[in-house]
């Protein structure tokens, strides 16, 4: 006895049970998927690994995170194509978030950090940001109104400086108001 039309399309309720479209493993990767943190990718790089059968291409990517509000991550990460090494580095900034004491959208005193090459010093302002490259980054993602900012280095290394600026920020303690 052959069964009708319905009973064979039936699945447990789902006619598209077949089609493999619209099912995805471990989660939503989509861009359509909204974040609490604003990111802005700093570098994206080639790099390439040599092997005995020839070369493997990679892609390096720096990304900074802040929410507006003093929190601020920076996150780099490999992958095998951009949007992959783009999702690692938003999970390692995620993972390396450090919050500024903010005191009236800027910072409460003069700082500065060397990483590396680059040395950073940060100043507060009343007359907006006041900086280049990542340092500006850095600022606006985490919630800065006026900042004035300097690089002393002899690097142009975009890494190196927003780096240096991470550990300029997370040296800030809170001041006491009277």
């Amino acid at each position: 006895m052959e069964p009708n039309q319905n009973q064979r399309d039936n699945r447990g309720g789902n006619e598209n049970f077949g089609n493999r479209r619209g099912f995805r493993r471990g989660g939503d990767f989509g861009a359509d998927r909204k974040s609490e943190y604003e990111q802005k990718v700093l570098d994206i790089a080639r790099v390439t690994r040599v092997t005995k059968g020839g070369k493997r291409f990679s892609f390096r990517t720096t990304i900074a995170i802040g929410d507006g509000k003093g929190k601020i991550g920076l996150g780099m990460a490999k992958g095998k194509d951009v949007a992959q090494s783009i999702q690692k580095a938003f999970n390692k900034a995620k993972k390396n978030m450090i919050t500024v004491p903010l005191v009236g959208g800027t910072i409460p005193y003069h700082v500065e950090a060397k990483y590396n090459s680059a040395k950073v010093v940060l100043k507060p302002s009343k007359s907006g940001v006041k900086a280049g490259g990542p340092v500006r980054v850095v600022a606006k993602l985490a919630g800065m109104t006026s900042l004035t900012g300097k690089l002393l280095g002899r690097t142009n290394n975009k890494i190196n400086i927003a780096q240096a600026t991470i550990k300029a920020l997370k040296s800030i303690r809170p001041v006491k108001s009277r």
